[in-house]
């Protein structure tokens, strides 16, 4: 039996972000704001989101799911830059808004349709989720490992130079930094990985048991959307690192200002 929550059981939740908030206020930390618009967004889009599922649900095409996805893909970008709106140099912008549809679209394309074999190919029920965990994990990586990057050549510059002074190629040069980035990057993925099953239960799996599903069902698509996540986040980050540390050097091999 599925057990349906009405809004007024959902606002006890809040009860939390009250604590939460008392908190903050206590210990004189300045998240107040944040946390508040965190909420209020988070609830928002939560609930635009839900309705936009239903309305797709009723009128299923592959042009509708098509422009759901690039859109998750366009905010996820997006999200990444404001983070970074004051470090980020104009050639990284460009590696990752080249770099991230490739890294993702195709353990999507993949995952889809030749692991789930979704039919039809455009299931705006599967395909959405889908992408919302790989795009948002993805996003994730490149995110710790952009910090990784930028932290670097901030204050490791002249360690960089010596390399270059020495004779070594930009690989080279940035190698420590590159596989610094990299393991930051994966590290989260490793780790809820390492927990899942025995510490906690990931959310689509827990989702899938609340609705219903068999739990051997659910652990079978939890296991493969793992698998899908693994893939996007590194095959993204890796892309992200690899030709977005060349950014920061001229043809004359010299850290660019």
């Amino acid at each position: 039996m599925i057990l349906d929550l009405t809004f007024y059981q959902v606002g006890f939740g809040y009860l939390f972000v009250v604590i939460l908030l008392v908190i903050l206020r206590a210990r004189g930390i300045k998240r107040e704001r944040i946390l508040l618009w965190a909420t209020i967004r988070m609830t928002l889009q939560l609930m635009l989101m839900g309705y936009v599922l239903i309305w797709l649900f009723n009128h299923p095409h592959p042009l509708l799911t098509l422009a759901v996805v690039l859109l998750m893909m366009v905010f996820a970008i997006y999200t990444i830059f404001r983070k970074y709106k004051h470090d980020l140099r104009q050639k990284m912008k460009t590696v990752i808004m080249l770099t991230f549809p490739l890294g993702t679209i195709p353990v999507l394309l993949y995952f889809s349709w030749i692991v789930i074999r979704i039919d039809p190919y455009y299931d705006a029920r599967y395909i959405i989720p889908i992408t919302g965990m790989i795009i948002g994990n993805s996003m994730t990586g490149i995110t710790l490992g952009l910090h990784t990057i930028l932290q670097a050549f901030k204050h490791e510059r002249d360690a960089i130079e010596a390399h270059l002074l020495l004779g070594a190629n930009i690989g080279q040069a940035t190698k420590d930094i590159a596989n610094r980035a990299f393991d930051n990057a994966i590290m989260p993925t490793l780790n809820s990985m390492l927990g899942m099953g025995i510490i906690f239960l990931p959310g689509m799996m827990t989702g899938q048991i609340l609705s219903g599903v068999v739990p051997t069902t659910a652990i079978m698509y939890q296991i493969a959307i793992m698998m899908g996540i693994l893939g996007s986040v590194t095959i993204t980050t890796y892309l992200v690192i690899r030709f977005g540390t060349r950014t920061y050097f001229n043809h004359d091999l010299q850290i660019e200002s």
